[in-house]
């Protein structure tokens, strides 16, 4: 452990994340109490009282958490909720699951920690897999899949890979990975931070304790991340999706027809990448930097690079319907990720959209749209933004309420040959439980036309 424990914490939210920073606890031998303000989940629920750990579910006990010696507080809620509120002006130290985690994590091991608006599921899932591929003692967690907490229930790893969102970074006054990657900042999440300047300033925590020591990886061409540059003392590291006028001394490029990686002035070449496109190109030149940053071997990381599946709900191929081919984005909870799907389209395109709003600005995509959408079917509860943004910039717009419906009505408007996507541009809580709910209702409605 990096840390002196406290003997008493509470946990704020009975999700994922707070339900493994529960158990982490109660594993440490640390008095623990978790409050949930809705009803949990069976399994969440068994798994606490398994443990022995003391709950409350429907409601929040202020008397409760404040008798704590420190809180650790779930991504979803709010900063400005009243119980967070309260917990700062009591003075009681009010951290992450990501905190929790480095606080509890054993000091020998690396920590590798992505971030970003775009792609930092892939990058994470490709680094995972490129460090198990070469052997290594490896966990992946956090924001995708499993909860960090639970990654220190099982033995120790060597390394530890992170997906990292910006509401993890929110409370993290100790949390240092040796290795950094922020995949892009654009506009996200706007709801939550008010500005784009906010939402930067949240995203830069993942290197606000870093050191020369540490290696903070970042997209090059991104005029955003640029301008933080100087707040961080890691060790920089860029990575361009296009080839620079001039080489960097250390990141990673492409040279045409190759890929360059650069590191203490040692190069390694790639020559193949499984995924194709500009944002994976990024993507996998952020996992195999960092991997040789974590002293990965250079052809373990070529043989990874070419051999990677890619992960579901990210333009996931789904099935060909009567001529009509069906793909699956939907994780694409912001306007750059659909952006980056649209560039992708071949053929013309029928594009599902809708959801919670996160206060996107939906003009970027009216190029791409404009040249390669005939159709876009809006699927939410309030569709009447969507609708507004596109009057006159798409042949056709459908509103619809369901999954089913969205399908169906997008199976209409194609043609043989065209392109359904569902790329939604926005989160999923009105109609689904999460993006991988939504994926998996896509899909299931494909197959049953």
């Amino acid at each position: 452990m990096r840390t002196t424990l406290p003997h008493r914490i509470a946990v704020l939210g009975g999700g994922e994340s707070g339900v493994g920073a529960a158990l982490l606890a109660a594993h440490r031998g640390i008095k623990v109490f978790l409050s949930e303000g809705k009803n949990l989940s069976d399994p969440f629920r068994a798994q606490l009282e398994a443990a022995k750990v003391d709950f409350e579910e429907g409601s929040h006990s202020l008397e409760q958490l404040l008798r704590a010696e420190a809180v650790v507080k779930s991504p979803g809620i709010s900063p400005n909720h009243p119980i967070v509120q309260a917990i700062k002006q009591a003075g009681i130290p009010l951290w992450s699951d990501i905190e929790w985690f480095y606080r509890n994590c054993p000091s020998h091991a690396k920590i590798a920690a992505i971030t970003g608006s775009n792609g930092k599921t892939t990058t994470t899932a490709w680094l995972g897999h490129i460090l198990r591929q070469a052997g290594a003692n490896v966990q992946v967690g956090g924001n995708i899949g499993i909860g960090a907490g639970r990654l220190l229930l099982e033995p120790d790893a060597d390394i530890y890979v992170l997906e990292v969102s910006s509401y993890q970074l929110e409370d993290c006054p100790t949390f240092k990975p040796d290795v950094a990657v922020l995949t892009n900042i654009t506009p996200d999440h706007l709801d939550r931070y008010g500005s784009l300047e906010a939402y930067a300033e949240t995203k830069f925590a993942i290197a606000q304790h870093q050191s020369a020591d540490d290696a903070f990886v970042f997209y090059g061409e991104d005029p955003v991340s640029r301008r933080y540059l100087e707040r961080v003392a890691a060790s920089l590291y860029p990575i361009y999706t296009t080839m620079p006028t001039e080489l960097p001394v250390q990141g990673a490029t492409p040279i045409p027809p190759k890929y360059l990686i650069r590191t203490s002035n040692s190069d390694m070449t790639i020559d193949e990448l499984a995924l194709q496109g500009k944002h994976n190109t990024f993507n996998a030149l952020a996992a195999g930097l960092s991997a040789r940053l974590l002293q990965v071997r250079d052809e373990a990381i070529r043989e990874s690079l070419a051999h990677f599946e890619g992960l579901p709900h990210r333009m996931e191929a789904v099935a060909h319907v009567g001529g009509i081919h069906f793909v699956n984005d939907s994780k694409a909870t912001n306007v750059n990720s659909t952006y980056y799907a649209l560039e992708s389209m071949k053929t013309p395109t029928v594009l599902i959209l809708g959801g919670v709003d996160k206060g996107n600005d939906y003009s970027e995509l009216y190029g791409l749209v404009e040249k390669k959408v005939k159709a876009i079917v809006a699927m939410g509860t309030d569709n009447s933004k969507i609708a507004a943004a596109f009057e006159g910039r798409v042949h056709l717009l459908a509103e619809t309420a369901s999954m089913e419906q969205a399908v169906r009505m997008a199976y209409q408007l194609a043609s043989k040959g065209d392109t359904v996507l569902l790329s939604p541009c926005c989160a999923s809580f009105d109609l689904f439980e999460n993006y991988e709910d939504r994926g998996s209702q896509f899909k299931a409605c494909v197959r049953a036309l």
